[in-house]
Parts: structure tokens; C-alpha cells; sequence
């Protein structure tokens, strides 16, 4: 058996074994090389056991629905290690969540926004363009900008703040060099909330934007061949 095969035949038993056995500790030093080899095996329950209660089901679906798992899916975890580790380095107030053959950057609204507002505040402007320079530089991924707000005000409300601060992040990142139509954007009102919405502290983590970043077809495309020869 090849080494690209034992590595991918590797990822998919701690991936699957983890799910078996809560709390595993192994899963929280897999690299996204090893989570990228697994999580075809692993699907949807495999990668929301494998980044926890760290992000909203529309960011881990856009993830595993372009997964490749396998080889492949191994040879596009490694890129993204090694983007994930450049964003963390050079973009703060953001959490890198180090997602299988993808990357969840998140950044909480306070951060970005002023109190009930979608003008993007200052630092948060500083912090867009150092994360589009990396996206820039790594120009075969896809990005979904999702909005996301607590539970105080009418769902309807929400919808729509959480639409226009999604939209404002990638209006900002288009204007900054960023390719219009590599972004699409979400709004999920307080649909997916990560924490408990009864406390202030649980509604000031529900209240953020997740930036999804996933390999596109041309990346895709390569790490198929790769895993190939």
C-alpha cells in the first residue's frame, strides 16, 4: 500500500473511531491533512464532532458538501493547514476553526459592528484586509460569508440584520481586491445559535460572522489528479 493510501487509510479510522468513543482526544490533534483524509468516510456527524460546538450547521454542510475525502481530500487539508495557520498569524480578533478539507474564520459582531448596526467599524476594516490578502494569495477556494444574531428581536429582523452584515463583509473585502464571484453570502437570523441564547454570555457568541473557505473546482480538480500518480 502506498504512503498517500496508509495516510488517508489513517485519517478515516481515527475519524470514524472518534466518533464511536466521545470525547476523544485524538481528534483534537488532527491536523486538517488527516481530517481532510477522513471525512468522506466520516460525513456531517464526523466533522461537527471533530470542530464542536465552534460553528453553525450552514458553515460544516458548505464544507462536507464539497468534500472529497480520501487522498484527494487529504492533499486539500494540507493547503488549508497551511492557509489556516497564515490567517491565525496575521489576522486578529478572528478564530480559525481547522475544518476537514476547509477552514471556518470567525469573527464575533462585536468586533465588526457597532451595537444593531452594518457599517463595519475600524479595526474590524484592518482585520478584512489582512484575511483578503491571504484569500488573495490562495486564490483556488470558494467563501460564504455568514451573518448570524442572538435571539433578542423578531426572527424577521434578524433575517435581515444578519443578511446585511454578511453583505457588508464581502462588499468591503470586494472592495479591497477580493473577486466578487468567489463570495456568496448567508443570513441565519438566530437559527443556528453555538451557545445558550438565556445568557449574555451565549447571545455575545451567537452574535458573529463566519467566513467559510472550501476548495474550488480547479483545486479540486488538481488534488484528484495528485492522488492519482
Amino acid at each position: 500500500m502506498s504512503v498517500k493510501k496508509n495516510i488517508a487509510v489513517f485519517g478515516v479510522a481515527i475519524a470514524t473511531s472518534c466518533l464511536l468513543f466521545t470525547g476523544c482526544d485524538t481528534v483534537k490533534s488532527l491536523n486538517n491533512t488527516q481530517k481532510g483524509a477522513g471525512i468522506g468516510a466520516a460525513g456531517g456527524a464526523g466533522l461537527g464532532a471533530l470542530i464542536g460546538h465552534k460553528a453553525g450547521n450552514t458553515a460544516v454542510g458548505a464544507i462536507v458538501g464539497g468534500a472529497l475525502g480520501g487522498v484527494a481530500g487529504g492533499l486539500i487539508g494540507k493547503k488549508m493547514d497551511k492557509q489556516a495557520a497564515e490567517i491565525e498569524r496575521t489576522v486578529d480578533g478572528a478564530e480559525v476553526v481547522k475544518a476537514g478539507e476547509g477552514i471556518i474564520v470567525k469573527f464575533d459582531s462585536g468586533i465588526l459592528f457597532g451595537f444593531d448596526q452594518t457599517a463595519l467599524q475600524p479595526d474590524a476594516k484592518t482585520n478584512i484586509n489582512n484575511l483578503v490578502k491571504s484569500l488573495n494569495e490562495n486564490p483556488d477556494t470558494d467563501i460564504l460569508v455568514i451573518g448570524h444574531t442572538d435571539n433578542k428581536g423578531t426572527e424577521a429582523y434578524n433575517q435581515g440584520l444578519s443578511e446585511r452584515r454578511a453583505q457588508a463583509v464581502k462588499t468591503y473585502a470586494v472592495a479591497q481586491g477580493l473577486a466578487a464571484g468567489r463570495v456568496k453570502t448567508e443570513g441565519k437570523s438566530f437559527n443556528e445559535p453555538i451557545a445558550d441564547n438565556d445568557t449574555e454570555a451565549g447571545r455575545a457568541q451567537n452574535r458573529r460572522v463566519e467566513i467559510v473557505i472550501t476548495a474550488n473546482d480547479k483545486m479540486k480538480s488538481e488534488a484528484k489528479q495528485q492522488s492519482s500518480l
